[in-house]
């Protein structure tokens, strides 16, 4: 069986945690900050988990990431 390749984009997007979880950051933060309220940008530092219907979507595309 050849190793499976990992998708690059979806690393840099994701990461999992000790419980299997998939953690990611908000987009919308690098740029254009000047026309964004303090509040939007205030809400976008937090981060978040995905929905567990999409977890199995994710560790396709990172096949050594997951569990």
């Amino acid at each position: 069986m050849p190793k499976l390749k990992t998708k690059k984009a979806a690393a840099k997007r994701f990461s999992f945690t000790a419980t299997g979880k998939v953690k990611f950051k908000r987009t919308n933060k690098r740029h254009g900050l000047g026309n964004k309220s303090a509040k939007r940008k205030l809400k976008l530092r937090a981060g978040g988990y995905i929905f567990s219907g999409d977890v199995q979507h994710v560790e396709e595309c990172l096949p050594y990431g997951g569990r």
